[in-house]
């Protein structure tokens, strides 16, 4: 989990300098630690490569644990980013009722990156964003959820071996 030194010294987050200073944002508690893998998840689902800064701006706002939301907003990598992107697709194209024939000509086809968004990105964005926003939510209420039960858990399993002593 990167510490509050390597997070307050790397460039991007000059951004948030001032806000780094506040000690709810560094605390690790049940409802903290919730809401940043929350708040880190829902950002992995975002189809720009902006998850990290995202992350961190929410965390700041909602006061929510900053290491671990920056930790959960790596779930999407270069190996997880096509599943992921593409089963949001596929959701957005259900729910907006979009054929998703778009999608198998999605290859680069020796375009640089530019020219295939100008090109491409334009036919698929709509369904594409609609499929993150969703299973972006759902998976950040699931996380949420999840480490606030998993929390609890291990809070009544150390009670009960104190107990025991």
């Amino acid at each position: 989990m990167p510490n509050k030194k390597s997070i307050m010294n790397k460039n991007m987050m000059r951004l948030f300098s001032n806000y780094l200073y506040d000690p709810n944002i560094w605390h690790v508690h049940r409802r903290s630690s919730a809401g940043g893998a929350a708040i880190g998840v829902f950002c992995a689902f975002i189809p720009l490569p902006i998850q990290t800064i995202s992350a961190v701006a929410f965390a700041i706002i909602f006061r929510v644990n900053l290491p671990i939301s920056i930790l959960f907003s790596l779930l999407t990598n270069p190996f997880t980013i096509p599943f992921i992107f593409l089963s949001s697709y596929k959701v957005g194209s259900f729910l907006l009722r979009v054929e998703d024939s778009n999608i198998m000509q999605l290859s680069l086809n020796n375009k640089t990156l530019h020219e295939w968004f100008g090109t491409q990105f334009i036919h698929i964005w709509q369904p594409l964003v609609a499929g993150c926003l969703i299973l972006g939510l759902i998976s950040a209420i699931f996380t949420y959820f999840t480490v606030r039960i998993l929390w609890r858990l291990s809070t009544i399993t150390k009670w009960s071996s104190r107990n025991k002593k």
